[in-house]
């Protein structure tokens, strides 16, 4: 059962949202939170495998509440969604930056955010819609980015299924464009992200776009 924590200053929102995970027949709603400041002390409370997360609420907003949940050791394990209105490109980079797995728009349909959830509890991260995608592009493509030092220690294959992981590709679909199994395309993107360092597929596309690949 895959357990949800709701973050929204709207309780109208948070009970809609209860009602939506709450039908599924996979995971519960285990608490709610109405401000940043909860959603932090709730998560380390309660460890749910996935939080809900809005952006815009009192005293510490949604972003800098991920922050907090994902340094604090006794709340890490727990995986942060942002779900909100405000899908500006600063708001993509932030979330990301602070530890979100996964991003989506409140308009998002119900299956498509009970999948997301589901990707999320699973330890994957989220690219989302296309839409998001090129949101994350937009945030992260800059000219200044740095010279790709960080990208050395990647063979040429390697360098070939980062930039299509940051191009939004699954492992299927890596496995489809350069003719391998889907278990060897998994294998590349493990190594690239021990490598990089990196926690997820979503800081792998931060990371190839920041040093610069296209």
């Amino acid at each position: 059962m895959i357990r949800v924590l709701l973050a929204d200053d709207q309780a109208l929102v948070r009970g809609a949202f209860a009602m939506l995970v709450n039908s599924a027949d996979d995971m519960e709603v285990v608490g709610e939170a109405a401000t940043g400041d909860e959603a932090v002390t709730a998560t380390r409370d309660l460890r749910p495998d996935v939080v809900l997360m809005d952006i815009r609420m009192p005293s510490t907003d949604g972003i800098d509440a991920t922050r907090q949940i994902v340094d604090d050791d006794g709340s890490s394990g727990s995986k942060v969604l942002i779900l909100t209105t405000f899908e500006t490109d600063i708001n993509v980079l932030r979330g990301l930056r602070a530890g979100a797995c996964g991003f989506l728009p409140k308009d998002t349909r119900p299956g498509v955010l009970l999948d997301a959830i589901r990707t999320v509890a699973a330890g994957e991260a989220l690219l989302s819609p296309g839409a998001t995608r090129a949101v994350i592009t937009r945030a992260l493509s800059r000219p200044d980015a740095p010279a790709p030092e960080r990208l050395a220690s990647l063979t040429v294959r390697e360098r070939e299924v980062l930039r299509l992981v940051a191009a939004g590709r699954s492992n299927q679909e890596i496995a489809d464009d350069l003719v391998v199994s889907p278990l060897t395309a998994k294998t590349h993107v493990a190594r690239i992200l021990a490598k990089l360092g990196a926690r997820d597929r979503v800081h792998l596309v931060i990371a190839a776009y920041e040093a610069g690949l296209r």
